[in-house]
């Protein structure tokens, strides 16, 4: 279980956008939570192979 304190206006627009689609608050913080993680997960893949791509000396390779 978790709670989340939210500003009062992005409470208000989640509030708006459940009403108006019949779907629950919950289900919007879900799909919002899942999108942002994928997006970090994949940016952090990035990070360590663009990392480890540079250590091994490849990068100086190619740049040539």
């Amino acid at each position: 279980m978790l709670t989340v304190r939210l500003p009062e206006d992005i409470e208000h627009r989640l509030n708006a956008l459940a009403e108006q689609t019949g779907r629950s608050k919950s289900f919007y913080v879900r799909e919002a939570l899942l999108a942002y993680m994928e997006d970090m997960e994949d940016a952090y893949l990035a990070e360590q192979r663009y990392t480890e791509f540079v250590k091994s000396g490849a990068a100086e390779l190619t740049a040539s």
